[in-house]
């Protein structure tokens, strides 16, 4: 994943595919978990192999801009960036791999001053009923 300030009016992240590596390009200047949504979506779009729809023909491609492989600007500039079918299959596909990330870190601890525990104790129930003893 790379992160790079990207135009205005691009789209937030993308994937480039070159001959041995793909990469994510995602915008610099999103906040931290909006990128962290767009990578995933990104990855989203990856795991499914979607297709970028045409934009150019290849011999037009090689033409306007012919130090790049027309497969490459196919794969970066034909993606439907709509509400596509393709588009929510990687919304939910990075969603789903969000989720699990965050059930894979680990949890934050904090120490807690004695006079404080109960309390804590009890807030901690609150969100995690599973964790209530069996006397409440």
């Amino acid at each position: 994943m790379v992160s790079l300030p990207l135009p205005s009016g691009s789209p937030d992240g993308l994937i480039v595919s070159a001959e041995e590596h793909d990469f994510i390009v995602l915008e610099q200047r999103l906040a931290p978990m909006h990128k962290r949504q767009v990578g995933l979506h990104e990855v989203g779009h990856f795991i499914c192999d979607h297709e970028a729809a045409p934009v150019m023909s290849p011999e037009a491609s090689r033409m306007l801009l012919p130090g790049l492989d027309p497969a490459l600007v196919h794969r970066v500039l034909g993606r439907d960036h709509s509400q596509s079918q393709a588009e929510q299959e990687a919304e939910y596909v990075g969603s789903i791999i969000g989720q699990r990330i965050s059930a894979w870190t680990e949890p934050r601890t904090w120490s807690v001053p004695p006079e404080a525990r109960d309390l804590v104790e009890r807030l901690s129930a609150l969100e995690h009923p599973t964790r209530r003893g069996s006397n409440e």
